[in-house]
């Protein structure tokens, strides 16, 4: 491990495949997806640590894929929005198969992970040329809980505990830290251990976000109804008057990238801000962050999320998922997990299950615990064109980029037309996101052909970084 770091993005790309190819030697090449996910990850969360995500650490992200794997193509502002809601580290879900499997075998694959995964994130920590205690602890997080699923399957014991301190480099400040201005009586910044908590938005700011929302007006108003009710339900409370019991989990149906995580995410901190949960975190989970292949570790890996999860909002993405593999699936460990913690921490746990609306239905009756628990629904309708076109708009002005009035008028026509065509693979949000990093490439394409661009040539979109034009249209304008 370096005390410094001096090498390009194509050398930690070496450190990379020469580490995972070592793992991978043991017969398990098909986990390269998988595992190249997993190690993204843990890079943003471990750089979340140092105080944020640099250009720095997108050309590292960018050298994170197994060989003959594709190579990710992150921006700054799609790396840093990617960066985990929550600091908790969840092992990947093929890795209790992989402690399970050593168990049986008397195999050492797990231990070998744990090198691995520690080894090549020692060297993302020093990307900024000092690893911080923050850094080092999250390490030291991830190997222990790693660990933890090894003892749990009866693999041999693990040595003693990684001590973050051994692993602290020159105890210099980060490159972040050396980014923040010093006070005024010319202290230094303050270390990672005695930086205060980061200030959670007020009330008014969360309602603020709220309304910015494109669209979603009757979720909106569904919203601040149910907040208001809880603020008088609290002030009941306070003055010894009895409040009717009330469950607190809700139900999102509606199609892929119309706004369910935001508005989850807002809701717990809401929550939290008139007091009615401690902490006001959102955990998002799916059935792979639930379930595990064998008996006995879905409540385990369950019990982790939901740990995770207490003092806020534990998502459930896909949650029909959990009850489609039949009688005998490893789903329905997961299910009877969460309720009774629906039961246990009815007082500091909000669980919000979401998908889309037929399979929820189904997923709703298929436990008589469920449907008696979940009787708040909100429903998220497709975005329209116009509003389609609005969020793309807003993405463009976050990021400095502006719409010619031509290319406007084709963004215009390509949002309803997205609209009107849509199917049951329509992606709302994600369609729009989809869209505009299509549009960066091509007008990256177009500007760098440019002999000198100026600063308004590289901030200018026009119709032809919208579409591909067809050949009829390209014939079309040879002709003119």
């Amino acid at each position: 491990m370096p005390t410094t770091w001096n090498r390009s993005p194509e050398e930690f790309h070496k450190i990379y495949i020469a580490n995972t190819d070592a793992f991978y030697r043991l017969g398990h090449r098909e986990l390269a997806r998988e595992l190249d996910d997993f190690m993204t990850r843990c890079a943003l969360n471990l750089w979340s640590r140092a105080g944020g995500i640099t250009q720095r650490h997108v050309d590292m992200a960018n050298q994170i894929f197994s060989r003959n794997q594709p190579q990710p193509q992150w921006l700054l502002w799609s790396l840093t929005s990617s960066v985990c809601d929550s600091d908790v580290f969840l092992p990947p879900a093929f890795y209790w198969n992989l402690a399970e499997s050593d168990a049986r075998r008397g195999g050492e694959t797990s231990r070998i992970f744990i090198r691995m995964t520690t080894n090549i994130l020692l060297y993302l920590a020093a990307v900024d040329d000092d690893v911080t205690y923050a850094e080092a602890s999250f390490i030291t997080e991830c190997t222990d809980k790693l660990s933890a699923i090894c003892d749990t399957s009866g693999v041999r014991k693990s040595q003693a505990a990684l001590n973050p301190l051994d692993f602290v480099t020159s105890g210099q400040p980060s490159f972040m830290d050396q980014a923040r201005p010093q006070t005024a009586g010319g202290e230094k910044p303050q270390t990672e251990q005695e930086k205060p908590a980061e200030e959670k938005p007020s009330f008014d700011e969360l309602m603020a976000q709220l309304e910015s929302l494109v669209g979603l007006d009757e979720v909106k108003k569904d919203v601040k109804n149910l907040v208001n009710l809880m603020k008088v339900r609290k002030l009941r409370q306070e003055n010894d008057l009895p409040v009717p019991p009330m469950s607190l989990h809700m139900v999102f149906m509606g199609n892929p990238g119309t706004g369910k995580t935001t508005v989850a995410r807002l809701i717990s901190g809401l929550y939290a801000a008139i007091g009615v949960l401690s902490k006001g975190q959102l955990v998002e989970v799916d059935r792979s962050g639930l379930v595990a292949g064998y008996v006995g570790q879905t409540a385990l890996k369950t019990q982790e999320a939901i740990k995770s999860a207490l003092g806020g909002v534990l998502f459930i993405d896909e949650a029909y998922s959990l009850s489609s593999g039949g009688e005998n699936d490893f789903g329905r460990e997961a299910i009877e997990t969460i309720l009774k913690a629906m039961e246990d921490h009815r007082d500091d746990l909000i669980v919000i299950v979401a998908g889309y609306d037929g399979p929820m239905q189904k997923f709703l009756s298929s436990n008589p615990g469920l449907e008696s628990r979940f009787n708040k629904y909100f429903y998220f309708p497709d975005y329209t064109g116009e509003q389609l076109l609005t969020i793309f708009k807003n993405q463009c002005k976050k990021n400095s980029y502006t719409l010619s009035p031509e290319a406007e008028e084709a963004a215009k026509a390509l949002f309803d037309r997205l609209y009107q065509q849509r199917d049951d693979n329509f992606g709302n949000g994600r369609d729009v996101r989809n869209c505009f990093e299509d549009m960066i490439v091509r007008q990256s394409n177009r500007v760098a052909a440019m002999e000198a661009p100026t600063r308004e040539d590289l901030m200018t979109v026009l119709p032809e970084d919208l579409e591909e034009q067809t050949e009829a249209e390209k014939e079309a304008e040879e002709v003119k």
